[in-house]
């Protein structure tokens, strides 16, 4: 089998699928809102807190079976019932169509696999088997939580602004791909290590600072 190719989709305002109502996929659909996409939901019965979304106007909620039409417009799909024959038809479906769908439970009908995720806000950790075992995705997943802790979401957000203001206002590339490479030297990591967060993120912006003019992020002296 060939070997997967990670990557990490843009979902903001796309229409994603969601075959199912228990708690599976009352758990896929909480993940995808947080994506910024466009749920459309289709099952008999679907949960309390699905309900209360689909009573928000925040899902599209469609009850009863699925059936081919509910992909029209979809981007990825995700079979999350406890029939296999429809989430076997679903799959076929989205196959025949050249779409992304994935399976919960069978990797198999899967033409993506969700992996476990440490999010700090735009910084994440992805680990995946590849669907072979989600339970050591899940390990590897809560051991990395421990390590990187919310203040890697900060520190991400922080260099992101760097970045941008790097882009805007220095028009050398040799210039430009050296500030950041000396963003992140080896004290900001020690700091790091240590713990010492606001040292580190201090650290950071003096490292700019040195090969911007003097100028922080927000562009002050």
């Amino acid at each position: 089998m060939a070997e997967l190719y990670p990557v990490a989709l843009k979902l903001e305002k796309k229409i994603c699928l969601v075959v199912g109502g228990g708690a599976v996929a009352e758990r896929k659909v909480f993940s995808l809102l947080k994506s910024g996409a466009k749920i459309r939901l289709v099952s008999k019965e679907i949960t309390s807190r699905l309900h209360r979304l689909a009573e928000e106007g925040l899902v599209s909620y469609r009850q009863g079976e699925y059936r081919p039409s509910d992909l029209a417009g979809v981007f990825l799909a995700i079979g999350a019932t406890s029939c296999r024959e429809t989430n076997r038809r679903l799959a076929q479906d989205c196959r025949e169509r050249n779409l992304f769908v994935n399976v919960v439970d069978d990797p198999e009908l899967c033409t993506f696999y969700v992996p476990a995720v440490v999010a700090r806000g735009s910084f994440q950790i992805a680990v995946s088997t590849g669907g072979k075992s989600p339970l050591l995705a899940r390990k590897i997943r809560e051991e990395l939580e421990e390590k990187y802790g919310p203040e890697y979401g900060e520190l991400t957000d922080l260099l992101g602004r760097l970045r941008e203001k790097a882009k805007r206002e220095i028009k050398d590339d040799e210039a430009r791909q050296a500030l950041f490479a000396g963003l992140l030297d080896d004290e900001v990591f020690s700091l790091i290590k240590k713990g010492l967060w606001k040292e580190a993120k201090e650290r950071v912006v003096k490292n700019a600072c040195s090969c911007c003019g003097g100028q922080s992020p927000d562009g002050s002296r």
